[in-house]
């Protein structure tokens, strides 16, 4: 009824400016774009080998987590990962298997780490995607650089950005919900904690002490527990699958859920959102479904 698709449509060639504002922006619609990307350097020339050439004994940083699950719900703790600082040649090492870890390893810190941790890489892709740029008259705001293990999954939240995420190699696999279906996603208060490594090397859960408590969804819409949130029941999950190549236009406050193909890497440029009449009804729908709780 909202005309929210059935399934997320395909577009075979990048957009115009206007005709992305108009027909996908605007509506707040997602859509997986081909040919976007295809003239990319990055997608012949990402391989193991080049990115050891060129990045290798390079210090980065690693999220790293007994269980895949970083930024997630976890023991009544809203649980973020080690942020272990390590050569990327060794990172490799472990996402090819040459060295065995019973933990989980991804390189999935934001704040535009592509330009800030791998500058080395940028010529290959783009700095920002021309015609989103213009759609939207600004830059982005980030540049996310992504490789990681098949284990590692981004547990069901949204964000206040326009993203366009590009797969260059492997696949992702995307669940999406709309904005509307707030009614339906159940948030809790949780205690900020970060997995700390022991000295055996076993992760403890160390308590954020001093940071106020964090609004996440603790359901898994892959296994929802639909006993103890019977109203996720009513919700319209869509979900695709990223190939490389393809780039999947993911809009602003978008609930999504994300797992990948083993060593699969992506970029990912966030622009920011306009704090419009769309933000102002998202807003106005969030307050009402926290009073009904309420009653």
């Amino acid at each position: 009824e909202l005309g929210w698709p059935e399934s997320v449509p395909y577009l075979d060639r990048p957009p115009t400016p206007l005709e992305f504002y108009r027909e996908w922006v605007s509506p707040n619609k997602p859509c997986i774009i081909r040919n976007a990307i295809s003239h990319w350097p990055a997608l012949k020339k990402w391989t193991s080998e080049y990115l050891r050439r060129v990045v290798g004994p390079k210090v980065v940083s690693v999220a790293v987590t007994p269980n895949g699950y970083a930024d997630a719900v976890f023991r009544d703790r809203f649980v973020m990962p080690e942020e272990r600082q390590m050569p990327f040649m060794d990172f490799l090492d472990i996402v090819e298997k040459k060295v065995t870890s019973p933990n989980v390893f991804y390189v999935q810190k934001q704040c535009s780490n592509l330009t800030e941790e791998f500058p080395e890489l940028v010529c290959d892709v783009q700095p920002d995607i021309p015609w989103m740029s213009e759609a939207l008259g600004k830059k982005p705001d980030a540049v996310n650089f992504w490789l990681g293990e098949s284990a590692a999954v981004t547990s069901l939240h949204k964000d206040h950005y326009e993203n366009l995420y590009c797969v260059v190699s492997g696949e992702k696999y995307f669940l999406l919900h709309p904005p509307s279906d707030r009614p339906f996603i159940p948030y809790e208060l949780y205690q900020p904690a970060t997995y700390h490594v022991s000295e055996d090397g076993s992760f403890e859960i160390v308590d954020e002490k001093t940071a106020e408590k964090v609004p996440w969804i603790p359901l898994d819409p892959l296994n929802p527990d639909l006993g103890r949130y019977p109203e996720y029941a009513q919700a319209k999950p869509l979900q695709c699958t990223v190939k490389a190549g393809e780039m999947l236009y993911l809009p602003s406050l978008w609930f999504h859920h994300v797992q990948q193909s083993h060593g699969c890497i992506a970029v990912n440029y966030w622009y920011d959102m306009e704090y419009d009449i769309k933000y102002s009804y998202y807003q106005l729908l969030d307050c009402l479904t926290k009073t009904v709780k309420m009653l």
